[in-house]
């Protein structure tokens, strides 16, 4: 990584109140955004909720680490990637597309906040996708083609064309956007359907991305959701934020 990342850089949007759970969200070198008093927030984000969300975000780089709750929040990369102000590409590990029509009209939701980032970024130049089904690289809308680089799961896993990704696009600054619904269950629960990558093998991708790539910033989501099972909640709580250690000990140096 030619920028490193430093602890004061890491910054925690708690929407659902589930990082109360988790240890390392209690670092004091960690900012805190307690966002759980906004409304219009949960899968789809009404207009009002935006904009209380973007002053929120204002005064706070898009370089660092950043987590974002479940992937019921995944369209914040929108929020954080539209502050940046010089090209960049977009590389996503997710289980699924998040290019879906939006099912409510042109409201942004967690399934359609990557294709409004491609409508609407001018700074935009690529979205690297990694991670969801081989099946659903034959939803992506057509016109997009040019746009949208492709790597299935099964390319990941099985190691095929992944690494002739790294190295490829020059010196064009990096975001990364991580949705742990990549993982395998048993590396940590999510409140989505989960894929079969390990946390050793996202974890090896990472290191070799972060050694190629010119990264400006890292968000995180993935958590798991809150439920009526406090022991459940608190178990499922417990193995994301083991998760989340490891990632930040690969994003992060050493103390």
């Amino acid at each position: 990584m030619k920028r490193t990342i430093e602890k004061d850089e890491v910054i925690i949007m708690n929407f659902s109140g589930v990082y109360t759970l988790e240890k390392f969200a209690h670092d004091q070198r960690f900012k805190v955004l307690d966002c759980t008093h906004l409304q219009g927030t949960d899968r789809y984000c009404d207009p009002e909720a935006e904009t209380r969300i973007r002053q929120l975000l204002a005064p706070l780089p898009y370089t660092g680490i950043h987590f974002i709750d479940s992937g019921d929040f995944h369209y914040i990369t929108k929020f954080w990637t539209d502050k940046i102000s010089v090209p960049f590409n977009l590389l996503v590990f997710d289980h699924h597309t998040d290019m879906q029509e939006p099912a409510f009209g042109p409201i942004l939701s967690c399934g359609d906040w990557i294709k409004e980032a491609l409508d609407t970024n001018p700074v935009l130049q690529k979205v690297i996708l990694a991670g969801p089904p081989t099946w659903m690289g034959e939803t992506l809308p057509v016109e997009y083609e040019n746009r949208v680089e492709f790597h299935p799961e099964a390319e990941l896993v099985h190691g095929q064309g992944w690494r002739d990704y790294l190295g490829t696009h020059g010196n064009m600054p990096l975001y990364i956007s991580i949705d742990k619904d990549i993982l395998q269950k048993k590396a940590c629960p999510t409140n989505w359907d989960q894929g079969q990558v390990s946390l050793n093998l996202l974890d090896g991708i990472l290191k070799a991305v972060i050694g190629t790539e010119h990264v400006i910033g890292v968000d995180i989501c993935g958590e798991c959701s809150p439920s009526l099972d406090f022991l459940e909640e608190r178990e499922e709580a417990a193995e994301n934020d083991q998760v989340n250690c490891n990632l930040l000990d690969t994003l992060i140096p050493q103390d």
